[in-house]
């Protein structure tokens, strides 16, 4: 399958506009899993918690996931995408699974980063893997990948690929854990981030860019810029993430031993 991942540069509160150009950046290319950066259609930095009531979306009835669907349809392909989601009164950062028949599965993160403590709550959903083709995709998002439980729960479910929506502003720090998420685990690692700054609060926030897929066995499939709006595909087969042998005597997922991994 083809797996694409996109790197963005929202403007924060122009969802409209960061939707179209988003979704005209993924027609320029053919994949049949995108995923797009955390929070790419709302922007990142939000100033009060009136932003983020504002911006946050019902799943799956909200601008977003339509839009994404209407473009799942006409193409052909599912896409990972991350949004601010309210339901029931409560604010989450969550991501979407959405297809040619819409909303497949959605993810509230469960690890919170900086002032995302002040405008959303922890994710109150499991981790989960759905079918995509003839792959099975794992949701995680962006500081999740400092918590190997996560990639290592996704891949003990099944997953192939770890589809990671983030707006990553520690330079180089998720490329290299996430490589290793994709090693340890045997499965292909897909993180989409967002370039350019947002200064809407005390402290700017700068983008990292360099998004980038990893196959199991650590290798780089794709690289992108520190700075440039872009995307970029990769062929692969989700069948080499199934064989975790690393060794003729050792597995990775098999070689574990659970009852000695208690604190």
């Amino acid at each position: 399958m083809r797996l694409g991942i996109a790197q963005t540069c929202p403007v924060f509160g122009e969802r409209d506009r960061n939707l179209n150009e988003a979704l005209d950046l993924l027609s320029r290319e053919v994949a049949d899993l995108w995923v797009l950066p955390e929070f790419f259609a709302s922007g990142y930095q939000f100033a009060r918690v009136e932003e983020v009531r504002d911006l946050a979306e019902p799943v799956p009835g909200g601008p977003t996931v339509l839009a994404l669907a209407s473009f799942c349809r006409d193409r052909g392909c599912s896409v990972v995408a991350g949004l601010p989601e309210a339901a029931d009164g409560v604010m989450y950062n969550s991501a979407v699974l959405v297809g040619p028949r819409g909303l497949t599965s959605v993810y509230r993160k469960i690890h919170l980063f900086g002032d995302e403590k002040r405008w959303f709550a922890p994710g109150n959903l499991p981790f989960s893997v759905e079918d995509v083709g003839a792959a099975r995709i794992g949701v995680m998002i962006c500081f999740d990948h400092f918590f190997p439980e996560a990639a290592r729960t996704l891949a003990l479910l099944g997953a192939d690929i770890l589809a990671h929506p983030a707006n990553l502003v520690i330079p180089g720090l998720a490329q290299r854990t996430m490589t290793v998420r994709a090693l340890e685990n045997g499965v292909f690692a897909a993180t989409a981030n967002r370039v350019g700054e947002e200064s809407r609060a005390e402290k700017a926030l700068h983008y990292t860019g360099q998004s980038q897929i990893v196959a199991p066995d650590g290798t780089a499939l794709v690289q992108l810029s520190p700075d440039h709006v872009e995307v970029g595909v990769a062929e692969v087969d989700p069948a080499a993430a199934r064989d975790k042998r690393l060794t003729s005597r050792n597995d990775k997922l098999g070689d574990r031993r659970p009852k000695f991994y208690r604190a």
